[in-house]
C-alpha cells in the first residue's frame, strides 16, 4: 500500500500522519495513490479525536513530484477528465476536512505537489524543498487547486510559476508566503511537533470552527465574513468548551 496511516495522541485528541510512499518514483500520484488518499482521508473526516493531519511524502528526496508521467502519457480527453477530477476530489476532502490538515514538504514538491500542498491549512518545509508549476512544459496547464496560487503568493507570482514553468527553492517559497515555516532537514520532525502540539492544546471545538470559519472568509464578502465570525464566537458558548478552557487561566492567577 502506498499510503499509510499513523496516530498519537497528544493534548486533547490524536495527531495523525498521512504518508505518501513512492520513493522510486518520487512520491508521483498516479491514481492509485490517488484513490489511497482519497481513501485516507475519507476514513478520517468522522473521526472525533482527531485534532490535526500531518501529509508527506516518503523520503528525504519528495514530499510529491507531481502527477505520474507515465500515467499522463496514457490520457485521452475522457480519461484526462476522470484524473483530473479525481484529483480534484482529493483536494477538496484535504480543505473540507474539520481540522487542520498541514503540509510536511521534504524535497521536491512540483506540479500536483504544490497543488497539494496550496490546498493544506499550513506549509512547513525544509531548506532542501523545492516547488514549481512545470505543467506546460509538457504541453498541458496548471489547473484545479492552481487556482489558490495567486491568494497564497500573489498574481504575479503565481503568473511566473505557471508560465515560466521554471522551479523557486524554499527560501523563495517562505519569502513568497506560501510557506509558513522554513527549517533545517534535521529540523523538519521537530517543527512539525511543535506546530501540531499546538493545535491539539487547544479547544479542538473551537480549532474546528477556525477552519469552517477561514473557508467561510475565503468566499464571502469582507462584511458577511465578519458577521460570520459573530455567529461562530457565540455558537462557541453553546458548549462548555470556554469556560474548561478558560479556567486555567485563572487558576494560575490565584495560585
Amino acid at each position: 500500500m502506498s499510503v499509510t496511516i499513523e496516530r498519537r495522541t497528544a493534548g486533547t485528541g490524536d495527531i495523525v500522519t498521512v504518508t505518501l510512499d513512492r520513493q522510486d518514483k518520487l512520491n508521483a500520484l498516479d491514481r492509485a495513490s490517488i484513490d489511497g488518499l482519497i481513501a485516507a482521508f475519507t476514513s478520517l473526516a468522522d473521526d472525533p479525536a482527531l485534532r490535526v493531519v500531518v501529509l508527506t511524502g516518503a523520503g528525504l528526496k519528495s514530499f510529491v513530484g507531481g502527477a505520474d508521467i507515465n500515467e499522463l502519457c496514457a490520457l485521452d480527453a475522457d480519461t484526462g477528465r476522470a484524473f483530473i477530477s479525481a484529483l480534484h476530489d482529493l483536494f477538496v476532502l484535504i480543505r473540507k476536512l474539520p481540522v487542520p490538515v498541514i503540509a510536511r514538504v521534504n524535497g521536491y514538491s512540483l506540479g500536483a505537489g504544490m497543488e497539494l500542498a496550496a490546498a493544506c491549512d499550513l506549509r512547513v518545509a525544509s531548506e532542501n524543498a523545492v516547488f514549481g508549476m512545470p505543467e506546460v512544459r509538457i504541453g498541458v496547464p496548471s489547473v484545479i487547486e492552481a487556482a489558490l496560487l495567486p491568494r497564497l503568493v500573489g498574481w504575479g507570482r503565481s503568473n511566473y510559476l505557471v508560465l515560466s514553468a521554471e522551479n523557486i527553492d524554499a527560501k523563495t517559497a517562505y519569502d513568497w508566503g506560501f510557506l509558513e515555516s522554513l527549517v533545517p532537514v534535521a529540523s523538519l520532525d521537530d517543527e512539525i511537533d511543535r506546530i501540531t502540539g499546538a493545535i491539539a492544546a487547544s479547544g479542538p471545538i473551537a480549532v474546528r470552527a477556525q477552519k469552517t470559519l477561514v473557508a467561510e472568509w475565503e468566499r464571502l464578502p469582507l462584511e458577511e465574513g465578519i458577521t460570520a465570525g459573530i455567529d461562530a464566537f457565540a455558537k462557541a458558548f453553546e458548549t462548555d468548551e470556554p469556560q474548561r478552557m478558560i479556567q486555567p487561566f485563572f487558576d494560575r492567577r490565584q495560585g
